[in-house]
């Protein structure tokens, strides 16, 4: 294992470890509101966080970190891309379907990424050119061509001024697929992609935390990360779209309808 992927792997179990010590008490977890009125954070999210910034700033002081809570932090080529805890609102209600995702791109470009699921201890890793894992598992994107079996992750936008854009894109796949599923958690979801859980995902207005982990999971699994739109790309816009190679160019379609 890549040295920079070790310490993404040990910092994502530290920060998993931190969450799950929380989970039977969440009525005790101080809980604020972000931007929106769905958003969350908590200090359990801010502890996970620092339990990672610890591991990254004593293995690698000078990198650059952006993270959910703390932001952009420093300039360095090397760049850790963290989500302490994605899907806050399944924390928060007992769900246990969250997850820690740390990537690192080096001069722009992902190069290693980790997404840990504590309640399931499982753990995704990725580098780029060395494919994708499940617990030490080789993972593949599926191979599906027909789209009426597919099953496709989505996540419902948090911000109202986009779901008159996102609601026709849900119909789309709902009436032509064998279903649809919406988990609340991106990073999973896209793990999910990668190790042929789910057969496609799509999401507007992610932050590049959300799924930097994810896309290169998805790549390194054999599968297709694109804009929606076509033009730009997702960790830029927000908006992504991941399926397997047979499947991306019908879902994409339908997405833009």
């Amino acid at each position: 294992m890549h040295p920079l992927l070790n310490i993404a792997v040990s910092a994502a179990r530290a920060a998993g470890n931190f969450i799950l010590r929380h989970l039977d008490r969440v009525d005790a977890v101080q809980i604020e509101r972000k931007s929106a009125r769905n958003d969350f954070v908590s200090h359990v999210d801010r502890g996970a966080e620092a339990e990672i910034v610890r591991h990254i700033r004593k293995a690698y002081p000078a990198h650059a970190i952006l993270a959910e809570e703390g932001g952009a932090q420093g300039e360095h080529e090397v760049l850790w891309i963290v989500d302490p805890l994605d899907g806050t609102t399944n924390f928060l209600h007992g769900l246990p379907h969250f997850a820690v995702s740390i990537a690192v791109q080096v001069k722009g470009r992902l190069q290693h990424g980790a997404i840990y699921a504590p309640c399931t201890n499982d753990l995704y890793v990725a580098s780029r050119g060395a494919g994708s894992q499940l617990n030490n598992r080789r993972i593949r994107v599926t191979q599906l061509s027909d789209p009426t079996a597919a099953l496709i992750g989505t996540g419902v936008p948090i911000r109202a001024e986009l779901l008159d854009r996102y609601l026709p894109m849900l119909r789309a796949v709902v009436e032509r697929t064998a279903g649809v599923r919406r988990a609340g958690s991106a990073a999973l979801d896209l793990a999910y992609v990668a190790a042929g859980r789910l057969d496609g995902f799509w999401e507007l207005g992610l932050k590049p935390w959300d799924m930097a982990a994810g896309v290169l999971l998805v790549q390194e699994a054999g599968g297709i990360v694109a804009e929606l739109d076509g033009q730009g790309e997702p960790l830029a816009t927000g908006n992504v779209v991941a399926a397997g190679p047979r499947l991306h160019p019908q879902l994409t379609q339908w997405l833009r309808g």
